[in-house]
């Protein structure tokens, strides 16, 4: 609120975490960061200027700029060749000399008090004022004359850029914003068919970087990841209960398990993060966890205690897995809520969304496991014992806890 009151003022509130991170990724402190490469920097600026422009419409971009590269005044000495070798000069020995005369040297350091102090070495002051005292500022030559360094050399006044950054060998110019009100992925998107609508001339591109290309990359790892677990999740329950109709039911049945997560994400913001996937994936291994024990301590009482096939079957083992169930959920959910209480604070960029999709999601995979999986069970499990009996394979002994 300080700083917006000032026009003119670029400002970006940061987090050490974030602010780490994004550094680390594009080495610009933004969310989204357009990189334009080529050789001449003011057809650099132009096309910079135009991507800005683009850029500017679009719902969900804030503080859009662009990189301050503009060209400052600098003196510059260039060697007159002839008129210094009259003198025994050569172009190294003019602009050093120069140099240490106008912006000093360091030559040593005092050492006062537990102070180091250092000792630099330039010309006084009336000689470095004005172009025109530095055109008679006095150098010394091999043959211990000295000479004016305007009779040695061309010293004028002219445009530089303050700055210049290369990549892979080519200047560079970044168009950098952040991004409110609107997930990442796309105002990302929208940035992107922008920069498809601008010609670029020969030598010259446009590249979108910053935390989207991070997530793509990551989310395309987790997605990959997701799918070959979710198959071993798969071949795992096939294992554990010998019954592919049981393997099958359980497994279509965790995705309800999410909806509890997806509800909370969305009261929460609707921006599904990395720390949302994270929590994603967490929800799910509780809910296949809680799941498989229910369906096998079903399984154990039909086979060790007894116990037949029917409605009572499945309100005994419902009632006698309430408790590990609700110990497994309300221990996690106590260890995250602190988390949610405090909200998204600097430092919790990853664990907040986590959290808040863990604890929704262990609401509906309570509910899933207390009621839905033990109904299904009751249409779909009949004679599923009976042919672990026949294969000789016994169900697993499950405790209470």
């Amino acid at each position: 609120e300080m700083v917006q009151g000032y026009p003119g003022l670029y400002r970006d509130l940061q987090t050490y975490l974030k602010e780490r991170i994004r550094e680390v990724l594009t080495g610009a402190g933004e969310a989204i960061v357009v990189r334009i490469f080529g050789p001449e920097l003011e057809v650099l600026r132009n096309k910079a200027e135009e991507v800005r422009v683009a850029m500017s419409a679009i719902e969900g971009i804030v503080n859009l700029h662009k990189e301050l590269m503009v060209e400052v005044p600098e003196v510059q000495v260039e060697l007159k060749l002839d008129a210094a070798r009259r003198y025994g000069l050569k172009p190294g020995d003019v602009r050093r000399a120069s140099a240490v005369l106008v912006a000093g040297e360091e030559v040593g350091d005092i050492f006062n008090g537990g102070r180091t102090y250092d000792v630099q070495v330039w010309t006084s002051p009336e000689w470095r004022h004005s172009l025109t005292s530095l055109q008679r500022m006095l150098i010394d030559t091999p043959t211990g004359e000295r000479v004016r360094l305007a009779d040695v050399a061309d010293i004028a006044i002219k445009p530089s850029p303050n700055v210049i950054k290369r990549e892979g060998g080519s200047r560079r110019m970044d168009v950098q914003a952040n991004v409110a009100k609107r997930d990442l992925e796309s105002v990302a998107k929208d940035v992107q068919g922008r920069l498809d609508k601008i010609d670029f001339p020969i030598g010259y591109r446009a590249v979108l970087q910053g935390e989207y290309i991070e997530l793509k990359a990551a989310r395309g790892r987790i997605m990959l990841f997701t799918g070959i677990a979710l198959v071993t999740i798969l071949l795992l329950l096939q294992l554990t209960f010998r019954s592919w109709r049981l393997a099958v039911m359980t497994f279509l049945t965790l995705p309800f398990a999410l909806v509890g997560g997806v509800l909370a994400s969305y009261i929460a913001g609707g921006v599904i993060s990395l720390g949302s996937l994270v929590g994603f994936l967490t929800v799910l291994g509780i809910a296949a966890r809680n799941g498989i024990m229910m369906i096998c301590h079903f399984q154990h009482l039909e086979l060790h205690e007894g116990e037949p096939f029917g409605l009572p079957l499945v309100l005994r083992g419902a009632r006698e897995r309430l408790s590990p169930i609700l110990m497994t959920a309300g221990a996690a959910g106590l260890a995250i809520l602190p988390l949610i209480i405090y909200g998204n604070l600097p430092g919790q960029e990853i664990e907040y969304p986590m959290a808040v999709v863990i604890l929704g999601g262990l609401a509906t995979s309570t509910l899933l496991n207390l009621f839905i999986v033990p109904a299904l069970y009751l249409r779909f499990g009949a004679g599923t014992v009976e042919r672990l009996e026949q294969s000789g394979t016994p169900a697993p002994a499950m405790s209470m806890s």
